[in-house]
């Protein structure tokens, strides 16, 4: 998850004052007795601080539903203590934000409690891509933030800004690039099938696939770093010595307004749009209280503080929303993004590392 930054706090906190009357939302009746509580598990540090500060009280305020909030690692290492905690019929955390690969492997287990469309107020407010359904039409998981990597460069070497993911191939960047070094996290196959193959959907077939790694080989001789330190990379992008790549757009827009000569661009094609959802675990006794969670979260006034205080990307249409077009810009965009093919990462990882590491870093 890209959002815990260090110096992600002032900028965030600058991009608006709040929502004003927030925690008068009108809320179910039930459930608003203090003694009620529910254990939510989001991203450590920066992040689960901005949902502490600025989001759960809100909640509480407007429920009388105390949240207990759990620091959980990124990954899937969550995901197992999730599974193997409700085979001993314990839930570490009722609700939890879960990566979308991740999201999917707990519904090959029937991990998650569905959620009802009926009492989540927005539902149909949601962006479709931001609901996760069971086989049989029953919703697993629901949206809670999204975020975006898109093309970044140094303002300096590039004074005019890229138009297309196609500038990762030009030869001119050669030896120039920095770009993420899992085939899961970079989702560079997707940019190549965007780029280059008309859409995602040629990935569908295995004889796709192979195509775009081949596509994706050519840009080798362009990349400087294959980089699992996002760190390393903002580095090295703000100092020029990396001058272009792929990063996340809310971070480099943070950079940006402290005055480094860095600009994230939402190419023609998109950005890449990932994100997390609220899932409930199934040994949770909790359900009444998380659709009442969920429903909160959802609403069009908490998306637009999410992203004002959080810096996240709503996951709602963009016409309900609160947020003035600078506010939007810092953390979305109109264009129609770039989504992962993430049943693929669930379906064939394996077949996927492998070729990855044989064709692309290897």
């Amino acid at each position: 998850m890209a959002v815990d930054k260090k110096f992600s706090f002032t900028r965030r906190t600058l991009l608006g004052a709040g929502v004003a009357g927030a925690g008068m939302l009108a809320m179910p009746a039930v459930l608003r007795a203090q003694d009620k509580s529910l254990k939510v598990g989001v991203y450590g540090g920066y992040f689960k601080d901005s949902f502490d500060n600025h989001i759960f009280p809100k909640f509480t305020e407007a429920t009388g539903i105390k949240v207990e909030s759990i620091a959980e690692p990124t990954g899937e290492a969550w995901l197992v203590q999730l599974e193997q905690a409700a085979r001993a019929g314990r839930a570490p955390a009722d609700v939890s934000m879960m990566a979308q690969t991740a999201t999917l492997k707990g519904q090959a287990t029937k991990l998650w409690t569905p959620f009802d469309p009926a009492k989540i107020s927005s539902y149909d407010k949601l962006l479709p891509q931001f609901i996760s359904k069971y086989e049989d039409g029953t919703v697993a998981g629901i949206g809670a933030v999204a975020w975006y990597i898109t093309l970044v460069s140094n303002t300096n070497t590039y004074p005019e800004a890229p138009e297309s993911w196609a500038a990762l191939w030009d030869p001119a960047n050669k030896d120039k690039l920095g770009l993420l070094a899992l085939v899961a996290n970079s989702f560079l196959l997707e940019v190549t099938a965007a780029t280059f193959m008309g859409g995602t959907d040629a990935l569908d077939t295995e004889e796709g696939q192979l195509k775009a790694f081949e596509k994706l080989a050519e840009v080798k001789p362009n990349v400087r770093l294959w980089y699992r330190d996002e760190a390393q990379f903002e580095q090295a992008l703000k100092s020029g010595e990396i001058p272009m790549g792929q990063y996340y757009h809310d971070v480099t827009g943070l950079a940006a307004a402290d005055g480094h000569p860095v600009r994230s661009t939402f190419p023609k094609e998109g950005g890449i749009q990932d994100r997390g959802n609220w899932v409930l675990s199934k040994a949770s006794d909790k359900v009444e209280e998380a659709h009442i969670f969920v429903d909160f979260m959802c609403q069009p006034e908490i998306q637009s503080l999410m992203s004002r205080k959080v810096g996240t990307a709503p996951t709602l249409q963009r016409s309900v929303l609160e947020l003035t077009d600078e506010e939007f810009a810092a953390v979305s965009s109109e264009i129609d993004p770039i989504i992962p093919r993430y049943d693929l990462y669930t379906s064939k990882a394996d077949w996927l590392n492998q070729k990855w590491t044989e064709m692309i870093v290897g």
